[in-house]
């Protein structure tokens, strides 16, 4: 048996075959565009990959099958405006209370964006508000949650790439 005959097989032990889904340009293409607009229609998206509607279907189908799609999100109006003052903060956890502080952090309707992360910092949220008065009182309502350590925070001033809808 020639491994190079093999693209979505490996062997893993001498007598054990494991399936490795591997995702071709085709599958990032469909993943690109779904990234921009999840509620695209298969006709729509097909058109704009030049591809059948069948094609589409059946390799979207795949890509949640083997886990690579987990699922689709609601984006609003307000996830699409951007508030007038906008900041992201990076936050030092005390000790081994993250998630602790991820479930007060998810209580907080200003913070947008929750991401962990490595290096001096945690966690790193972005705060999305309508003046730097409700900033600071965001900031102070962060702050005052238990487990917080330190916090730095920096202001957004413009935007200069983001990602946008497909029409």
């Amino acid at each position: 048996m020639k491994h190079s005959k093999l693209t979505n097989w490996t062997l893993l032990y001498p007598f054990w075959i494991v399936y490795v889904s591997i995702m071709d340009n085709v599958d990032q293409k469909i993943l690109a565009a779904l990234r921009l607009n999840a509620r695209m229609s298969l006709t729509k998206l097909a058109a704009h990959l030049g591809m059948t509607r069948a094609t589409v279907r059946a390799r979207i189908q795949r890509l949640e099958r083997s886990g690579a799609i987990l699922g689709y999100t609601l984006v609003t109006v307000q996830d699409q405006e951007p508030a007038p003052v906008r900041a992201v903060c990076m936050i030092r956890v005390e000790g081994m209370g993250a998630e602790d502080v991820l479930e007060e952090l998810l209580q907080l309707s200003e913070l947008g964006e929750i991401h962990t992360t490595n290096g001096n910092w945690d966690l790193i949220a972005t705060i999305n508000v309508i003046s730097l008065t409700d900033l600071d009182q965001a900031l102070t309502r962060l702050r005052r949650i238990k487990g917080i350590e330190a916090t730095e925070t920096s202001l957004l001033l413009s935007t200069r790439r983001a990602q946008h809808t497909l029409g």
